[in-house]
């Protein structure tokens, strides 16, 4: 049998060499240890912690923007195709065709494109130009063709590279408009699904430089419905374009431009005047974007629809995190299947959006309901119509002062408890609840409110001083206002990466405003803090996380079985008559927290318990844990892949309340309820066993030294060789000479095992 060889010596060895010995260049084209995810935030009790980051050995890219080839290393001894199924895992994450695993023997081939597998020598393996003239054969793709999808992106020094889901969505809609062929069913049509946060105004803007490098396009409009968002994207992802862009104003279109920055609203005309879009000739625009396509209308005689069927002839792009679906209304319908998708679970999942933690509150009249007593008027002298209400009709029907209140007090709490100038949106069921919640916020916050009035500010639609403080709540660095409340205005395109806690106060049945709701929380921002954020539930809307849809494949609501039962208990209209009260005692009955799992679910599991599954699902029984903890080098070993599955020992110390606990009896305790001993309680049982007795002079005392090492500080293992560098152990030699005072090296380590099996041995 050959040297039992690492895999890392197998990469050196072996594989680098044959990778750039086939022509690929180690500075262009070779990446190593090539991570694509920032690893999973996991929360537990307030503990933050990350998760192990996917990272390929080897990602092999044609160009910079077309990575090709994923290779997988492994020990010698494991077989070729040993790394073959992961790396096909991770091919399939990256969107890249072909796949080798190797254990330096020589290379197993799985070619993504025909499903076929092949084994390949050493010097065999296939060099850039080979591999990519058989991805462009297998695509049949032309020479233009060829040369417009490997146009490079848009890169200026300090400037933002694309993510790997990016990377994919550009692309895939770089190829799409290269080749005519759009898998989404409809030509000229796409539509691209990100969750919120994950960068769509970036993927839109390397898009469209892509397609004005290769030619492909050259004019561009871009639609959203808020100014909001046309000016986040003018001054942030699409600067680049300054010299050639113009934001439209009132309903002048300059042609000298090339890319349109407009609001939908404002490219249609007052009745009885022309639409604005029909300044320009039908084919002026080569391609139309439609931002946030939910907030409009897949109607056929919606605003942007208009638009789009008037500039038929352009590509049309469609971005969402969220497609709207209902019986009247399709995007999916429009735009044909997403061409990429991007969810919320993925980017969680991936570390790259925040997770959250849901802290749901239970108040007594919105479980048990209110009734008012016989004849009972409200504030203004209206008698109260006789029936039950609940948390669907308060403050759309009834309106109870006390429940305002109490949802304030709430709050303000909570944030006491954490920073008070954590961002926060409370979203509220209509404008007079805004402004009621406002005024609640501010007299349960009247100290800071008498520093700034603006420590509370309602933002909302008809409130002009209200939207003038929008800039602010998104600016990083504006202190001012720390609070808002809102009810539909703040639900999309508010990028506020700071916003810690999101409190849901109305009655939410449309899965594409709690989808929206959620997103204004999930940029994560660990520069100010902010690695996972809070949503308080008063109206038990969180249950939506449970539907299957909340994170599933957008599907077309006309697709019989797949349609949600969503009904709306309001239809919507004129303002509704409200009944205010005054004299009715609201008092909150429970809470419940829960965690986002590394599962995608929703779980009441604390970081005990978070640790002691991870620790079982690792070592079935404490004998099985006892056998690996004090075997050579294996406590270091089990101390790091616990780190990597998120559980810190020190942050369970603290948590567990034992600070002078051994890591061993740490886990022993938590993980398998055994009785936890103190390290000087294990240091008697040591000494009270007499296993010290056979030893005598200078042994005896390197002995006692480690004993007395751990029991002062506990970091000290003691089956570890390079505990005689400490310098208690210099008056006694070297380590070769403390080693020849028990006979020799292997005798030595075998009293040093003895030692540690024996200090962690059971009681009794």
């Amino acid at each position: 049998m050959h040297e039992k060889i690492s895999e890392e010596d197998v990469k050196l060895r072996y594989i680098t060499p044959a990778v750039e010995k086939a022509g690929w260049d180690k500075f262009t084209q070779i990446q190593m240890e090539y991570p694509f995810t920032d690893g999973m935030v996991l929360v537990k009790d307030g503990f933050v912690t990350r998760g192990k980051k996917k990272s390929a050995d080897y990602l092999l890219s044609y160009k910079k923007n077309r990575p090709l080839a994923i290779i997988e290393a492994k020990h010698n001894w494991l077989s070729l195709g040993d790394g073959m199924q992961q790396g096909l895992s991770y091919a399939e994450c990256l969107d890249v065709p072909f796949v080798y695993s190797s254990n330096g023997s020589g290379f197993l081939e799985h070619d993504r494109l025909t499903g076929l597998e092949k084994e390949l020598s050493l010097d065999a393996f296939p060099g850039p130009e080979v591999l990519w003239r058989r991805y462009v054969l297998d695509k049949d793709l032309s020479p233009a063709e060829e040369k417009e999808i490997t146009t490079p992106y848009y890169y200026e020094l300090g400037g933002s590279i694309p993510r790997y889901y990016q990377r994919i969505a550009i692309n895939k809609t770089i190829d799409a408009v290269s080749t005519g062929v759009y898998p989404g069913g409809i030509d000229k049509r796409i539509l691209l699904v990100m969750a919120t946060g994950t960068g769509k105004t970036f993927t839109a803007f390397q898009i469209v430089h892509r397609l004005r490098e290769s030619g492909l396009a050259k004019r561009i409009l871009y639609l959203a419905d808020r100014n909001v968002l046309i000016d986040q994207t003018v001054r942030s992802d699409f600067k680049p374009f300054d010299k050639v862009m113009v934001k439209v104003s009132g309903r002048k279109m300059d042609s000298s431009y090339e890319v349109f920055m407009s609001l939908y609203q404002q490219q249609i005309g007052p009745e009885g005047e022309d639409d604005t879009y029909k300044q320009f000739a039908p084919e002026f625009f080569d391609v139309v974007i439609v931002d946030e396509c939910h907030r409009g209308s897949a109607r056929e005689d919606s605003n942007w629809r208009k638009i789009l069927e008037y500039f038929s002839g352009a590509v049309q792009i469609g971005m969402t995190a969220t497609p709207k679906e209902t019986k009247e209304v399709s995007n999916i319908d429009y735009f044909g299947d997403p061409l990429y998708i991007y969810s919320l679970k993925q980017g969680i999942e991936d570390g790259f959006l925040a997770p959250y933690r849901v802290l749901r509150v239970h108040l007594d009249k919105d479980l048990d309901g209110w009734r008012p007593n016989q004849g009972q008027r409200d504030l203004s002298g209206k008698e109260i119509p006789d029936q039950m209400y609940n948390s669907r009709d308060f403050d759309r029907t009834v309106v109870l002062d006390a429940r305002t209140i109490k949802v304030a007090d709430r709050i303000t709490r909570y944030l006491k408890d954490t920073d008070r100038f954590d961002k926060t949106i409370v979203f509220c069921e209509d404008i007079d609840h805004a402004e009621r919640m406002r005024q609640a916020l501010s007299n349960a916050n009247a100290d800071l409110v008498a520093e700034n009035y603006k420590y509370v500010m309602r933002i909302t639609g008809d409130n002009p001083e209200g939207k003038a403080q929008l800039e602010y709540f998104m600016d990083d660095d504006s202190k001012y206002p720390a609070l808002v409340t809102t009810s539909e205005l703040m639900t999309t395109g508010v990028n506020c990466k700071t916003c810690k806690l999101i409190v849901i106060d109305k009655n939410i049945n449309s899965m594409t405003e709690f989808k929206q709701i959620i997103g204004r929380g999930t940029r994560l921002y660990p520069k100010y803090g902010k690695e996972y954020f809070t949503i308080m539930d008063f109206r038990d809307a969180s249950r939506l996380f449970a539907d299957p849809t909340f994170d599933g494949e957008p599907f077309s609501i006309t697709e019989g079985d797949h349609t949600p039962k969503i009904t709306k208990t309001y239809p919507p209209g004129p303002p509704r008559d409200k009944y205010r009260v005054n004299n009715v005692d609201v008092q909150i009955v429970s809470e419940q927290v829960q965690y986002y799992g590394a599962d995608g679910r929703l779980t009441t599991e604390s970081f005990t318990d978070f640790t002691r599954k991870t620790v079982q699902s690792k070592f079935a029984t404490l004998d099985a844990f006892l056998k690996t903890w004090t075997a050579h080098d294996k406590r270091v070993v089990i101390s790091e892949e616990l780190e990597l599955e998120g559980v810190f020992l020190e942050k369970l110390r603290e948590k567990a309340g034992h600070p002078e606990m051994d890591d061993f009896d740490l886990i022993c305790h938590v993980a398998f309820d055994a009785k936890p001993l103190t390290k000087r309680e294990r240091v008697k049982n040591v000494q009270k066993k007499g296993v010290l007795n056979k030893y005598s002079g200078s042994a005896r005392r390197v002995l006692d030294i480690l004993l007395e090492k751990y029991m002062s500080e506990g970091d000290v293992d003691i089956g570890d060789l390079r505990v005689l560098s400490l310098a208690e152990f210099m008056p006694l030699g070297t380590p070769p000479q403390i080693a020849r005072m028990f006979g020799g090296r292997d005798k030595f380590v075998s009293a040093l095992f003895e030692l540690k099996s024996e200090l962690y041995a059971a009681e009794g």
